[in-house]
C-alpha cells in the first residue's frame, strides 16, 4: 500500500469509547499524535493508551475529550497525572505487554511509527513493545512511515498484521539526549560502578543516574547488555570495546533491548545492525531468560526506599509520578542470575530537601524480600540476608547526614 500524505482526518475513524494505542517514548508517531490531539475536541470521547511521554504533544491542544491511560507516569505524562487526567494500570511491564498478547487488553485503533527498508519491508524501529500485539486485534491500524527512523533487527513488522492506512511522517524521530551528570549522580555512579565486575551484563533505565553509571564504566571489560532500553551511552561503550557481549551466556555478541531511547547517534548505530537485537518483553523481561544470563546486574531507581529495604518507584504524597515498569522483573531476574546483582540507585535527598530514605514507604514497588543493594551518593547498603535492625542501620548510614538522627529516632523499634 503506498504512502498517501502527511495529513489525516480522524473524523469517522475514532468511535465513542475507543481505546487508541500509540507508540511510546521515542517511538511516538508524532505526525499522527499531533493531528489526533489537535482534532480531539471534535471527536467522540475516547481513551488513549500511552507509555513514557517525551514530547509536549498532549499539552499543546485542548485534549479534554481524551481519557489517558498508562502503565506508569514518566516524562511529560506527569503533567497529565498531576492534572488528574491519567489513569494508571499498576502492572509489571512484562505483564502489561502480555495482556495485549493474550487479548486481555484490546485496542480499537493503533497508531505506530515504522521504518521502511529499500525493498519495502517494515520495522517497528525504535520500540518492540506491545504495539504489534495491540495491532494484531485492532479494528484500525494507522502507520506513520518515517524515512529517518532506523530499520532495526528483530522489530520487523509481521506480514499477518494488516496496516489499513499509511501516512508520511512530518518529523524525524523524537530524540532524548543524555543529561550532563551533576556531582550527586557522579558520586552515585562511582559507588555503583564498584559493584559491577568485568563480564557483567547490564540492565538499566532512563535518566541522569543510569547515564552517569554507564559513563563511569569505561575501565570495565567484556560487559554485556540485556536491557529494556539502550541509549547513546551504550554506543560509546561498544565503540570503546567495553561492551562486547562475550560473557553473557546467551546471545553472544548481541546487544539485546526492547526500546531505543536516545539520539540520532544511537539510531544510526542500530540501523540494520544485526549486533543490536530488538526483542519483545516476553524475551527481554522473561524470568527464565534473565536467570540464564551470567552476572546480570539490574540497575534501577526509586522515589523512596524504606529503612527495611522496601522500594517505592510509583507515588509520592498519594500522586502517581513513577512506574513499576520492568523494575521487579529485572530485580528478580538478577537475583536468579549466576553472580547477578540487583541494585537500586537513587539520590539520598529529593529536590525539596526531604529524605528519600524514609522510615516506611507509601507504596511498595519492590518488596524488601527481593532487595539486594541500595546505593546513594553516601555509600552502599548491602541488604541481602540482613535482619530488619541491621537493614535499618545500613540504610541510615547511606541517608543524607542531616536526616540520620530523625531516621534513627523513627526506626527505634528496628534499631
Amino acid at each position: 500500500m503506498p504512502v498517501a500524505t502527511s495529513a489525516i482526518d480522524f473524523a469517522g475513524l475514532i468511535r465513542a469509547g475507543d481505546l487508541v494505542v500509540c507508540g511510546q517514548a521515542t517511538a511516538e508517531p508524532r505526525t499522527l499524535t499531533e493531528a489526533l490531539a489537535e482534532q480531539s475536541f471534535g471527536l467522540p470521547p475516547f481513551r488513549l493508551m500511552v507509555g513514557p511521554v517525551f514530547s509536549d504533544t498532549f499539552n499543546r491542544a485542548d485534549t479534554s475529550n481524551i481519557s489517558f491511560l498508562s502503565y506508569g507516569v514518566i516524562g511529560h505524562a506527569r503533567k497529565l497525572a498531576r492534572a488528574g487526567r491519567l489513569d494508571v494500570v499498576p502492572s509489571n511491564y512484562s505483564a502489561f505487554c502480555a495482556d495485549f498478547a493474550s487479548g486481555r487488553h484490546r485496542a480499537d485503533v493503533v497508531l505506530v511509527q515504522l521504518a521502511v527498508s529499500a525493498d519495502g519491508r517494515l520495522s517497528a524501529s525504535l520500540s518492540r513493545d506491545y504495539v504489534i500485539d495491540a495491532a494484531r486485534r485492532a479494528r484500525l491500524v494507522i502507520a506513520e512511515i518515517n524515512p529517518d527512523a532506523p530499520f532495526t533487527c528483530g522489530a520487523e513488522w509481521p506480514d499477518d498484521v494488516p496496516i489499513h492506512l499509511r501516512i508520511a511522517a512530518r518529523h524525524p524521530p523524537l530524540e532524548l539526549p543524555s543529561d550532563a551528570p551533576d556531582e550527586v549522580s557522579r558520586r552515585i555512579a562511582a559507588n555503583t560502578a564498584a559493584l559491577i565486575a568485568d563480564g557483567s551484563t547490564l540492565q538499566f533505565g532512563v535518566g541522569k543516574i543510569p547515564d552517569a553509571i554507564l559513563s563511569s564504566l569505561t575501565h570495565a571489560r567484556h560487559l554485556g547488555i540485556h536491557s529494556g532500553l539502550i541509549n547513546d551511552a551504550v554506543v560509546e561503550l561498544i565503540e570503546r570495546g567495553v561492551v562486547t557481549n562475550a560473557c553473557k551466556g546467551i546471545d553472544p555478541g548481541i546487544t539485546v533491548t526492547n526500546q531505543l531511547i536516545g539520539t540520532q547517534r544511537l539510531y544510526r548505530f542500530a540501523d540494520r545492525n544485526k549486533a543490536v537485537a530488538m526483542h519483545p518483553a516476553s524475551y527481554t523481561h522473561d524470568h527464565g531468560v534473565l536467570s540464564r544470563i551470567n552476572r546480570l546486574v539490574a540497575i534501577n531507581s526509586a522515589l523512596q526506599v524504606g529503612v527495611d529495604g522496601s522500594v517505592n518507584a510509583e507515588t509520592l504524597n498519594g500522586v502517581a509520578i513513577g512506574a513499576i515498569g520492568g523494575q521487579l522483573d529485572f530485580v528478580r531476574g538478577a537475583n536468579a542470575s549466576p553472580g547477578g546483582r540487583a541494585i537500586i540507585a537513587l539520590p539520598a535527598v529529593a529536590p525539596d530537601g526531604s529524605s528519600r530514605i524514609v522510615a516506611s514507604v507509601e507504596t511498595v514497588t519492590t518488596p524488601r524480600a527481593d532487595v539486594d543493594a541500595i546505593v546513594t551518593e553516601w555509600g552502599v547498603a548491602e541488604l541481602r540476608g540482613c535482619s530488619l535492625s541491621e537493614r535499618a542501620r545500613r540504610m541510615i548510614a547511606i541517608a543524607a547526614p542531616q536526616h540520620r538522627d530523625r531516621l534513627t529516632h523513627q526506626s527505634k523499634p528496628m534499631t
